[in-house]
């Protein structure tokens, strides 16, 4: 699977890319068919607290894609969060396949 990362306004350093890498990867235990991956990061009001975003967008064969956006404190927290919406999708999205 391709992992794509986009940050937006300012750049992800290694150690940030490097997590995301590692927990988007975890994906493909979940569902075998992702094409790739597309992780965008975006800070919205630098001044406020839980104001990092994350998006991630998986490209999947026959559906197109699942998206989910989080918020959190941290890109971390938000890239966790955005994770784990996307793994109840895929599995409600195997659900699907299964019962067709």
């Amino acid at each position: 699977m391709e992992i794509k990362i986009n940050s937006v306004h300012f750049s992800a350093d290694k150690k940030l890319v490097d997590f995301i890498n590692k927990k988007v990867g975890k994906l493909d235990t979940f569902f075998d068919g992702i094409i790739n991956a597309e992780i965008t990061l975006k800070v919205l009001k630098p001044e406020v607290a839980n104001n990092k975003v994350s998006e991630l967008k998986i490209s999947i064969p026959t559906n197109g894609y699942l998206f989910a956006k989080k918020q959190g404190d941290s890109f971390e927290e938000a890239t966790d969060l955005a994770i784990d919406a996307m793994r109840k999708q895929l599995d409600k999205y195997k659900e699907k396949l299964k019962s067709k």
